[in-house]
C-alpha cells in the first residue's frame, strides 16, 4: 500500500472515533429536557453539568497531550473509545444527579483523548502544505456527528426510551474501538521527557500563539451555541423558537463551509494565518457590537449577519493548531496541541461563567455579553505579541508550514 493510501486509511479510522466522540459530547445538548426530568434537574443544574463536561474535557487537554507523545495515537483512541462507552452506558443506567455527574465526566475525559489523537496522526503522515486542510476537514467531519446526533438520538429516545438508547449510544464506541484496531498503524516518534517536552512546547512562542489564536477566536461562538445563543435570540431579540434554531443552525452550515476553505488559504499563505485570526476577531466584535447598540431587536439581516461571522470562529480556532504544528518537533506534538486546545476551552469555560454573572448581576443580555470584548482585547494583545515573539525566534520555520 502506497504512503498516501496509508495516510488516509489511518486518518480515516481516526475521524470514525474523533466522529463518534462528537457524538457523545452532544448528547446532552439534544436531549436536555429528557434528562433535565429522569435527573431532577433545574435549569442551573443542566447548565452545570454541560459545564463540568466541558472542563473536565480541557482540563485533560495537557495531559493527554503528553500520553499521546507517549503512547501513540492508537493507544489513546482506544482508550477514549472505552471511555466513552463507560460513560454512555453510566447515563442510561444513572436515576439521579451524582450518576449523571459520574457519566458527564467520563464523557468528557474520553472526548478529551480524541481530538489531539486525530490531529497527531495528521501531522505524522501528511505534508506540511496539506496539514491546515486535513485539520479542517477533520472538524467538519466531527461537526456531522454532532449533527447526524440530533435527529436519529431523539427519534430513538421517542422510540426505545432513555436507557435502550444510551446503551445504543454506548456501542457506537464499540464500533470507533473496532475501527482504530483493525484500520490503525501508525508508528511513534521518539519519546521525549515528559517534563522536558511540556516546558519546551510551552516556553515555544508558536504554541503560545496557537494558543491565543484559539482561544480570541473559539470562545464567541462557542459560549452561544453551548449555552446563551438560544436564550439571547429568545428573550433579548424577541425571536420565536423555529427562529431562533433556524438561525443557530445556520452557524453549522456556514462553518461547514468555511472549514476547507480556511485549511486551504492556510496551506496556501501560512505567513497570514494571523492575519486570518485578528480578522475574524476583528468582524466578530464589530458586529456584536452593531447587534448590542442596536435600539431595540435587531434587524433580521444584522442577525444573519452576526451568524455568519460567528460561523468563522470555529474554523478559525483551527489555525491554533497549525501553528503548534508549525513550531514544534514531532515528538511533543502531542502536548503542544493540547496546551492550544486547552487554552481554547479554559476561555469559553471561562467566558460562560462571566456571562452568567453578568446575567445574575444585570438581569440583562446585552450589558452581560459586554464581558466578551476583555477576552478579544487580550487575545488580540497576545497574538500579536507572540506573533512578532516567534518571528524573531525562528523565522525561518514559517517557510517550514508551506
Amino acid at each position: 500500500m502506497s504512503g498516501t493510501r496509508k495516510a488516509y486509511l489511518y486518518w480515516g479510522a481516526g475521524v470514525v472515533a474523533y466522529l463518534v466522540a462528537v457524538f457523545h459530547r452532544q448528547t446532552l445538548g439534544v436531549t436536555g429536557l429528557e434528562a433535565a426530568a429522569r435527573f431532577d434537574l433545574g435549569a442551573a443544574g443542566l447548565s452545570a453539568l454541560a459545564m463540568l463536561q466541558l472542563l473536565v474535557y480541557a482540563a485533560l487537554q495537557v495531559p493527554v497531550g503528553i500520553l499521546v507523545d507517549r503512547l501513540g495515537s492508537k493507544k489513546m483512541l482506544l482508550a477514549g473509545a472505552v471511555v466513552l462507552a463507560a460513560g454512555n452506558l453510566v447515563f442510561a443506567l444513572a436515576g439521579g444527579a451524582a450518576g449523571a455527574i459520574t457519566a458527564r465526566i467520563l464523557i468528557g475525559a474520553g472526548d478529551a483523548a480524541t481530538f489531539i489523537s486525530v490531529i497527531r496522526i495528521v501531522n505524522l503522515w501528511f505534508p506540511p502544505g496539506r496539514n491546515p486542510l486535513m485539520v479542517q476537514t477533520t472538524g467538519l467531519l466531527g461537526a456531522l456527528g454532532g449533527i447526524l446526533a440530533a435527529v436519529p438520538l431523539i427519534s430513538a429516545l421517542h422510540t426505545f426510551g432513555w436507557r435502550d438508547t444510551f446503551l445504543g449510544a454506548a456501542g457506537l464506541s464499540v464500533v470507533a474501538f473496532a475501527v482504530v484496531v483493525v484500520l490503525l498503524r501508525e508508528a511513534r516518534p521518539g519519546k521525549a521527557a515528559n517534563a522536558r517536552g511540556l516546558r519546551a512546547a510551552w516556553a515555544e512562542p508558536g504554541t503560545q500563539l496557537g494558543l491565543w489564536s484559539h482561544a480570541a477566536t473559539q470562545s464567541s461562538m462557542a459560549a452561544f451555541l453551548l449555552l446563551w445563543g438560544y436564550p439571547f435570540l429568545l428573550q433579548d431579540q424577541k425571536l420565536s423558537p423555529n427562529a431562533a434554531g433556524a438561525l443557530l443552525t445556520t452557524i453549522t452550515v456556514v462553518s461547514l463551509a468555511c472549514n476547507p476553505l480556511f485549511g486551504w488559504v492556510a496551506g496556501r499563505w501560512p505567513h497570514r494565518r494571523s492575519w486570518m485570526v485578528l480578522g475574524i476577531v476583528g468582524s466578530t466584535a464589530g458586529v456584536w457590537t452593531a447587534v448590542l447598540l442596536w435600539p431595540g431587536p435587531s434587524p433580521l439581516w444584522l442577525l444573519v449577519l452576526l451568524m455568519t461571522v460567528l460561523a468563522t470562529n470555529g474554523p478559525g480556532s483551527v489555525i491554533g493548531f497549525d501553528f503548534a504544528r508549525t513550531f514544534n518537533p514531532a515528538e511533543r506534538i502531542g502536548v503542544a496541541t493540547g496546551i492550544v486546545n486547552g487554552g481554547g476551552f479554559l476561555a469559553t469555560v471561562a467566558l460562560l461563567g462571566l456571562i452568567g454573572v453578568g446575567l445574575d448581576l444585570h438581569g440583562d443580555f446585552r450589558w452581560a455579553l459586554v464581558v466578551q470584548y476583555p477576552i478579544w482585547a487580550l487575545g488580540v494583545f497576545q497574538v500579536l505579541r507572540y506573533r512578532q515573539r516567534t518571528f524573531v525566534k525562528g523565522s525561518a520555520k514559517w517557510e517550514v508550514a508551506r
